[in-house]
């Protein structure tokens, strides 16, 4: 029996670089962490995880085993290259948000310009904003000038890290602690050029993705089809249906899907079974290194003259 989903459209969780540098700051080369405990961790979806730990094992950085997973020594180097400190921090004369958190830096101030930078940065990761500050002649100024900071704030900091010359402190601030921590690592991390971690497409779509991997592409099809039904699977999982902004079956697959799967081209039929049965359908392999990874198709319900029949067949399906 085919399972279904309340979930509905728009925005959907995803990671960025601040999951990835949070993965392996979770991780350690002899204590192994479980893959479940890691998502907690992360704060993202299990789906989620599994990409970046897809992605990390794949560049040598970790090894999975039946006891959870462990850095290599090439991931313990990676992470000490983008090793910060990082603190909670409360400044609410300074900062606009509810909760900030500090991050220190090491020896990037010759990176920084004057702040904005990483306060956008921090903004689009979604945090309310950032503060920026460089440690230099043994106190903290303001980039771009050689303004200090207030006495209180700068002992503040100073009793949180052990600072050094040119090392950078930014504060980040949020509605939640965890959006200020995102929000003050991300323009770190922006400062020391991004996670030099390969996410391209081989990265994100493989034989083996499940419905979570495919949806952000499937809703964007969904969108630019003006909303028409969209269903996509992996080669080698079950996949998704997407109706009116919302996934409504979550281990979908279907006759065309499969076929177009097999066959490697586009098809463009009247579908003689499934929910879709007697509605023409366009299905469009995708196709990574010469190989059939997914099919992913939209249901061209418009060509119906008889569209009453897709809302009794999604009756039928609730009852």
């Amino acid at each position: 029996m085919m399972q279904k989903s309340g979930r509905l459209g728009g925005p959907v969780p995803k990671f960025n670089d601040y999951h990835i540098w949070k993965a392996l700051q979770c991780l350690d080369e002899s204590q192994p962490v479980g893959r479940k405990r890691l998502s907690q961790h992360l704060g993202i979806g299990e789906g989620s995880t599994r990409t970046i730990l897809s992605q990390l094992q794949d560049q040598g950085m970790i090894t999975i085993g039946k006891s959870g997973i462990l850095l290599t020594d090439r991931g313990a180097d990676i992470k000490r290259n983008y090793h910060m400190d990082i603190a909670p921090i409360s400044i609410s004369d300074l900062t606009i948000g509810d909760h900030d958190c500090a991050v220190r830096v090491p020896k990037k101030a010759g990176s920084v310009k004057f702040g904005c930078e990483e306060r956008d940065a921090a903004i689009r990761s979604g945090a309310t904003g950032a503060t920026t500050l460089v440690y230099t002649d043994g106190r903290l100024i303001f980039p771009g000038s050689d303004y200090p900071v207030e006495e209180a704030l700068s002992s503040k900091i100073s009793a949180l890290f052990a600072l050094k010359n040119e090392d950078v402190i930014i504060i980040g601030t949020g509605p939640t602690a965890e959006i200020a921590e995102l929000g003050a690592v991300t323009a770190g991390l922006a400062i020391m050029g991004g996670m030099q971690v390969n996410r391209d497409l081989k990265d994100i779509l493989t034989p083996k993705n499940t419905g979570n991997e495919l949806i952000s592409l499937a809703f964007a099809i969904h969108d630019l089809v003006g909303g028409l039904p969209v269903c996509a699977k992996s080669r080698d999982n079950l996949g998704i249906r997407i109706e009116n902004g919302a996934v409504i079956d979550n281990a979908y697959t279907g006759q065309v899907l499969e076929e177009v799967i097999n066959v490697g081209t586009t098809i463009r039929k009247i579908a003689t079974s499934g929910p879709y049965k007697g509605i023409r359908v366009i299905v469009t392999p995708i196709e990574l290194d010469n190989r059939i990874i997914a099919a992913i198709g939209v249901v061209d319900i418009r060509t119906m003259a008889g569209i009453n029949n897709l809302i009794r067949l999604r009756s039928d399906d609730n009852d």
